[in-house]
């Protein structure tokens, strides 16, 4: 009676264990899913800056930058790595990139970014800003002579004229557009409409007097740097 009762308890035992134990097995078995980099996520907000990130994340980073501009050089380079692992990756913070455009130069260098679309712009931004002192010296060193043509004739005429002048054409067939696409890019009056709308709106609606600046949440942020901006992201996330 002992032994029957014992073989009722371990077949209930095993009625419950058994399934548990497939289970275990077949989730062991199964491959792990891709982690979700929101980085590859890449929209186009309604004044038609790019932004890169979750549209659901708690964080919406803003910021006004411009090509000309030293200072966003480095903070292109300082933060490259960190807030695209540590915040756009997690989902944590929208980042939209807003020009404001301040020469032809930075025009030039602003179309070009924008060739491709909205999936080529992240790339493209870092490399523009990456080779930043070899173009923008070549710019620093022409007499005004030289620069003239930069102001004379059509669009696509001053942003070409430009672009072979301080190798930006060279940078960007370097990362694989035909002289065609170049071209067309340079000629784009939307490009241009688009750049010089977000400049418009940065320096009358958001009073922005330099580059870079900052928005969190859509509030100015005291931030030059990535080690000023890291505590503020932190602070929002919160």
């Amino acid at each position: 009676m002992a032994h029957s009762s014992a073989g009722r308890l371990w077949r209930r035992i095993a009625t419950v264990l058994l399934p548990l134990f497939a289970l275990s097995l077949l989730s062991a078995a199964a491959p792990a899913q891709p982690a979700v980099h929101w980085s590859a996520a890449v929209g186009e907000s309604g004044i038609g800056a790019y932004s890169v990130g979750n549209p659901q994340a708690k964080v919406k980073l803003v910021e006004y930058f411009s090509y000309t501009c030293s200072h966003c050089a480095e903070f292109a380079k300082e933060s490259a790595v960190p807030l695209k692992a540590q915040y756009v990756d997690k989902g944590l913070v929208l980042v939209e990139y807003r020009n404001l455009v301040r020469d032809p130069v930075d025009m030039t260098a602003a179309m070009l970014a924008r060739c491709g679309g909205a999936k080529a712009f992240a790339a493209n931004h870092q490399a523009i800003f990456a080779a930043q002192p070899t173009w923008l010296g070549k710019a620093a060193k022409m007499s005004k002579e030289q620069q003239a043509p930069w102001y004379q004739g059509s669009l696509a005429d001053r942003t070409q004229r430009i672009a072979a002048d301080v190798g930006l054409d060279t940078l960007m067939r370097g990362r694989g557009y035909s002289a065609a696409q170049i071209d067309a890019c340079l000629a784009s009056s939307v490009a241009e409409a688009e750049l010089m709308g977000m400049t418009s709106i940065g320096i009358n609606a958001d009073r922005v007097a330099g580059t870079p600046t900052f928005f969190v949440n859509g509030k100015r942020a005291a931030a030059g740097h990535w080690a000023e901006l890291k505590p503020i992201l932190d602070a929002a996330l919160k």
